[in-house]
């Protein structure tokens, strides 16, 4: 999503090949054996294949949004915690059943400590680092939609009203309703589809 959200923001266009991670196609392989998504090769042939690099990517081409220039070290921490530390604990409340070692509610209670510094930072402002989008925005806020889809009930029961707010306000965001497109598998001979710009009405 925060890929997709690069590219939205960025205003650019790409040619998108929706994949089944069940059933990878071996173009995809041959150009990242790693077989994981997403996956963005560049006009050059260069291969970028982690989400946060397409979504500085993008942001690097175009960015009229302004997205890179709010606090870019601060929002550069901020992701890089969510990465190193609050993905680690929301992908053991999202599958706790995978990791016995502790309780469900004891993973969230981890992932809390990292919402809870978003808390703060949501208390005087309509988004995390100030006034305007930034790219800790949208490079944070598809993890802690996923952590907070793990049980809604729960989540929205939390005393973290700031982060529910915000959250609540990116799910009605046009650019993430375009993100959220759900596309068919692609396979070979199937027509281009183009996502980016000219999605966006």
């Amino acid at each position: 999503m925060r890929a997709r959200l690069g590219i939205l923001f960025a205003e650019l266009s790409v040619a998108l090949r929706e994949i089944t991670l069940k059933n990878k196609p071996e173009q995809m392989l041959a150009i990242s054996p790693k077989g994981t998504v997403p996956v963005l090769q560049l006009a050059d042939g260069t291969i970028i294949e982690e989400s946060v690099e397409i979504m500085m990517w993008a942001l690097e081409q175009n960015d009229p949004h302004g997205l890179l220039t709010h606090a870019p070290e601060e929002a550069a921490a901020l992701i890089a915690q969510n990465d190193k530390e609050f993905k680690h604990w929301l992908d053991r409340y999202k599958y706790a059943d995978r990791h016995p070692e502790m309780s469900q509610s004891d993973y969230r209670e981890r992932g809390e400590i990292f919402i809870q510094k978003l808390e703060a930072l949501l208390a005087d402002n309509n988004y995390l680092l100030g006034a305007d989008i930034s790219a800790a925005d949208i490079g944070v806020m598809p993890f802690v939609r996923q952590f907070a889809h793990v049980d809604r009930e729960v989540f929205y029961g939390l005393p973290y009203p700031n982060v529910q707010r915000w959250l609540t306000a990116w799910l009605e965001h046009p650019l993430f309703i375009v993100a959220m497109k759900k596309y068919q598998p692609w396979q070979a001979g199937d027509e281009l589809v183009i996502f980016g710009e000219k999605n966006v009405k």
